[in-house]
């Protein structure tokens, strides 16, 4: 009974590789509201428990809404090599070359983020405490997507490469083994950024740069490790599961010199870059006045819908919380 629970554990692990998993999108969420400045962190630090919740909801949203998946990536080695000068970055020039269609195949990722700003900036102008909670969280959810190697490739999971499951290594084993411990996220202040546009191409550009180290390195530990240390039979919330051992991970990291904490830093300072953004660009409304508990009917239905459809699709998700 026991090879058949771990086997199918370790499919789930697999389809869930989609993001920083649950433990990192919570954590980044957490520590961007420390950055921004007294006149944001006075109403931001009430809702840490929100902002900290509801980062996952995009991936939960995955099960529920059929184009919500590529919002979380772009594959941008389909569109040639480095720096990918045939895509245009503006969303309608590149529309008109490539077709929405083929673009949201491909992913749409910094193009999403756009829309996503450009919502909560009229959220901050309106006041709206609802809005700006529910989209400050899940816009932290897709930039942090964006800091990540593998979400800037086709070859996300390492299956064209005979690395299935590295994915879910670099972006939750690692900083769910290290973070806590051995990594330091209070990075400084959160600063304006006058193009958006630019600056998450920049960073996206960096995810897919850092590719091929990526996954060089681990297939170069792959082999110098025997399978059974590579792997190990660990307790994971209350279930033992086969993963990456503890030594292969901190080897893996130190030979990343430290590449998964830096881009976790990066999309932390990003996170509260973009909220301080966007509360700027809305004319630097008070927060002093907002609501302490901005959670509507509707936005209530909607989350209860998220977690229905969630438990019926990826019910061993659940091992990220």
């Amino acid at each position: 009974m026991l090879r058949p629970l771990l086997t199918t554990a370790l499919l789930l692990i697999q389809l869930a590789a989609h993001c920083w998993g649950f433990y990192g999108h919570r954590q980044i969420n957490y520590y961007a509201a420390f950055l921004l400045p007294p006149e944001m962190l006075v109403w931001y630090k009430t809702q840490l428990s929100f902002l900290s919740e509801h980062a996952v909801d995009p991936d939960k949203r995955r099960y529920a809404v059929a184009a919500e998946a590529p919002r979380h990536y772009i594959d941008l080695d389909h569109y040639g090599t480095y720096p990918f000068d045939s895509l245009p970055r503006n969303w309608n020039e590149a529309v008109a070359r490539y077709t929405e269609d083929s673009l949201q195949a491909h992913g749409i990722v910094p193009w999403w983020i756009g829309v996503m700003q450009s919502r909560l900036t009229t959220a901050f102008r309106e006041k709206n405490s609802a809005r700006i909670l529910k989209l400050a969280a899940e816009i932290g959810h897709y930039i942090a997507d964006a800091h990540v190697p593998l979400h800037a490739t086709a070859n996300y999971n390492g299956q064209l490469t005979g690395q299935q499951g590295i994915h879910g290594f670099w972006e939750s084993r690692v900083p769910e083994l290290l973070a806590a411990t051995n990594w330091d996220f209070l990075i400084g202040k959160a600063a304006y950024i006058p193009n958006k546009q630019d600056f998450i191409w920049k960073r996206v550009l960096e995810s897919t740069a850092a590719v091929d180290t990526v996954l060089h390195i681990e297939k170069e530990l792959t082999a110098q490790f025997a399978p059974d240390a590579k792997y190990a039979f660990e307790p994971r919330n209350g279930v033992v599961v086969r993963q990456y051992s503890a030594q292969f991970t901190r080897a893996y990291d130190r030979r990343l010199n430290g590449m998964v904490e830096r881009r976790m830093r990066q999309a932390i300072f990003a996170v509260a870059s973009f909220w301080f953004s966007a509360w700027v660009d809305a004319g630097q409304p008070s927060l002093k006045d907002m609501a302490t508990t901005p959670w509507t009917t509707e936005d209530q239905q909607e989350w209860e819908q998220l977690n229905a459809a969630w438990k019926r699709g990826g019910r061993m998700l659940r091992e990220h919380e």
